[in-house]
């Protein structure tokens, strides 16, 4: 663990974040959120997607402005507090050789083409590419290429090192090397950097490597809880003290209620369609009912030991149960899982009665189907632009996320029989659903 003192690197107040347009209906993503950063610190922002990680993320990188509240660095009193970042996306510039690629920041900054050579050959060889200065983004892997990110971001000397989610877009393997080689890096001081602030939806990835989790809630982000690690690195994660951390933090996450008092409904808070939806197949969710229906499960589960029976990560398992819950199909307290008492009918249906069972349960508890529904129904064509919902979900989230949330509606209802969606014409219809 590392020795953090208190000197302050990093200071967010009140901050608040809305998305959407001006005069039009808007998306509270951060509310109120608090929280400090000190000297020779891994802290973790723990949380599902959608909980406005990212953004507080890139608000302390410059990037965006938040709607209110305060960002400020006190250390720059005494000198300028350098701020860098590595995305879950590599965000490589592909004819741009390795070399090229790292020396990118120090070339905006103006520094010496021999001065910025030498350092960037430095960074790559410190993160473990050393050979590779000349090869391209397309003849490296994925962790190689995350490497580069790193290197990246190291060469400029900062003082506090941003990551969002950087590991979540490599294979499990890739990810756990590069980890364990950061924190390496970390642990000898040989990165130059003061502390890390880094962004996570996996909870083993958090108690791993931070010594402070801040957990998130959803709908809008809130600080939650503040779970400091005091466990010795390295860390292992058979050590009953590791798992039992683990544990803690999945019963946090699923828990019902905040603690101020403030709504909290724990998965999918909030109403109306602005929730940001996973793309968690039908098969995948009529499989973890089936598997929690039978032994020795009937029916509940403890999750870390559901997640290792099934060898599943927490970040895969999470959205799957989240999504169950959002269709009444099960209840997260406290780290566990129980089915509903019609997700136990659905077990035990046919496939024509778990379609009917899931459209109804589509429809009345997914506010985005809901709506699609309604609209269609109302409609003496029955049928709509996909533009029509789409500049809707823009208004209220990220395009990527409309997309992924729209696309999920999409899957389910097709399952469902609910209403169709016509992807060359880019058209809902009704479809005579039944």
């Amino acid at each position: 663990m590392s020795v953090i003192d208190d000197h302050r690197l990093l200071d967010v107040r009140n901050v608040r974040h809305l998305y959407g347009k001006p005069g039009g209906t808007t998306q509270l993503v951060l509310d109120d959120v608090d929280l400090a950063l000190f000297n020779n610190e891994i802290v973790g922002l723990l949380g599902r997607s959608g909980s406005g990680k990212s953004t507080l993320l890139r608000s302390i990188a410059g990037l965006i402005e938040p709607t209110s509240g305060e960002i400020s660095f006190p250390a720059e009193t005494a000198s300028p507090t350098r701020v860098s970042m590595v995305f879950q996306s590599f965000a490589l510039f592909p004819w741009l050789t390795v070399l090229e690629n790292v020396e990118v920041g120090l070339e905006a900054k103006r520094v010496a083409p021999e001065v910025r050579r030498r350092r960037a050959l430095a960074a790559i060889d410190l993160i473990g590419l050393d050979g590779f200065e000349n090869a391209y983004p397309k003849e490296l892997s994925g962790g190689m290429r995350q490497r580069v990110g790193l290197a990246r971001a190291l060469v400029v000397d900062p003082t506090i090192l941003l990551m969002d989610e950087p590991f979540s877009a490599l294979d499990v393997l890739t990810a756990e090397t590069l980890r364990t080689d950061l924190l390496d890096l970390w642990c000898e001081g040989r990165m130059g950097i003061r502390s890390i602030l880094m962004v996570t939806h996996n909870i083993e990835e958090a108690v791993l490597m931070c010594d402070r989790i801040l957990v998130f809630s959803s709908n809008p982000g809130r600080i939650v809880a503040e779970i400091k690690v005091d466990l010795p690195q390295p860390r292992n994660r058979q050590n009953p003290a590791f798992r039992r951390l683990v544990d803690d933090i999945y019963a946090r996450m699923t828990q019902r209620g905040a603690k101020d008092g403030r709504k909290d409904d724990g998965v999918f808070p909030g109403v109306g369609i602005g929730m940001v939806l996973p793309r968690v197949s039908t098969n995948t969710m009529a499989g973890l009912m089936e598997t929690l229906a039978a032994k020795p499960f009937d029916g509940r589960a403890d999750l870390p030991d559901l997640a290792e029976d099934l060898h599943y990560e927490a970040d895969e398992l999470f959205p799957i149960a989240e999504t169950l819950q959002l269709l009444r199909f099960a209840e997260l307290e406290g780290g566990d899982i129980r089915l509903t008492a019609d997700a136990r009918r659905y077990v035990d249906a046919d496939v024509d009665a778990r379609k009917q069972l899931f459209a109804q349960h589509l429809i009345t508890y997914v506010p985005l189907a809901g709506h699609i529904r309604r609209v269609l129904d109302e409609r003496p064509s029955h049928q709509a632009p996909g533009h029509r919902f789409r500049d809707e979900l823009e208004d209220l989230m990220t395009e990527e996320e409309a997309d992924q949330t729209l696309k999920a509606v999409i899957n389910w209802a097709r399952y469902a029989e609910a209403f169709a969606y016509d992807e060359t014409a880019d058209r809902f219809t009704l479809d005579d659903p039944g």
